[in-house]
């Protein structure tokens, strides 16, 4: 079966699919894991990142679950609106206010260097890191799983490329964190990345449909802008240190 050029065509597809879709769970990651000690942060990404590939095999053996949680669950009815939500909506809306939430209050502990809540206490527990990863890691999962569902037939080929993208992930994710931790202007802008994708998971909760295709282009162009900035400014100032 393996052998097939569909199913080797679709493998294909589906593994770098799932790359591109997990760069805002590298960056979330890597945010989140910078407020560990440093003994602790690497352990936290690579431990995050193999529960959630246990929670995502899991899920691909359970895919008539996963598409049934498309049929709704809630009507709304009021103030002009007319709509059904469903599981998923849900849960997609709940994880677009998580990041919200959590984008805006790093943002002000980056630069204010004051924590309006206890959340900062919190987060420095390594569970708490690793738990944050995985939950978040859920949210991302019902959509590509969803997704891949629409582009190929075989859970087998799902299952292997999700793994080929976990172990890739595996592989960048340190150098990603660390250049992230490196640069305080490129870890503004992945905080910004998180509104963004916050904004956009809330949006298809409430069944505006936001084609990924904006939101990262948007990234990898804000992105490489900075990349250049970051060129230029080699032999200027040292740059701003933001707090830790």
């Amino acid at each position: 079966m393996f052998l097939q050029p569909d199913v080797l065509l679709s493998l294909l597809t589906l593994t770098l699919m799932e790359v591109v879709l997990g760069i805002d769970n590298l960056v979330f990651l890597s945010i989140v894991s910078g407020r560990l000690p440093a003994g602790e942060q690497e352990k936290a990404r690579r431990l995050g990142l193999v529960l959630a590939l246990g929670f995502r095999i899991l899920l691909l053996l359970g895919i008539s679950w996963i598409v049934g949680l498309t049929q709704p669950v809630l009507s709304v009815h009021n103030f002009g609106l007319a709509f059904d939500l469903s599981w998923r909506d849900l849960i997609l809306i709940a994880g677009g206010i998580f990041l919200l939430y959590k984008a805006t209050t790093e943002i002000h502990h980056k630069l204010e260097g004051v924590d309006f809540s206890q959340e900062a206490k919190q987060i420095k527990g390594f569970g708490a890191v690793v738990l944050q990863i995985v939950l978040l890691d859920m949210v991302f999962s019902f959509d590509s799983i969803l997704t891949a569902v629409g582009l190929v037939k075989h859970v087998e080929v799902m299952i292997i490329a999700v793994v080929i993208s976990m172990i890739i992930m595996l592989v960048f994710v340190n150098k990603i964190s660390a250049f992230i931790e490196r640069h305080p202007s490129v870890k503004m802008l992945a905080l910004s990345f998180l509104l963004l994708i916050g904004v956009m998971l809330l949006a298809e909760g409430f069944h505006q449909h936001v084609p990924k295709g904006y939101i990262y282009f948007a990234m990898f162009f804000s992105l490489g802008v900075e990349m250049l900035n970051m060129r230029v400014r080699k032999s200027a100032d040292k740059p701003v240190h933001l707090n830790q």
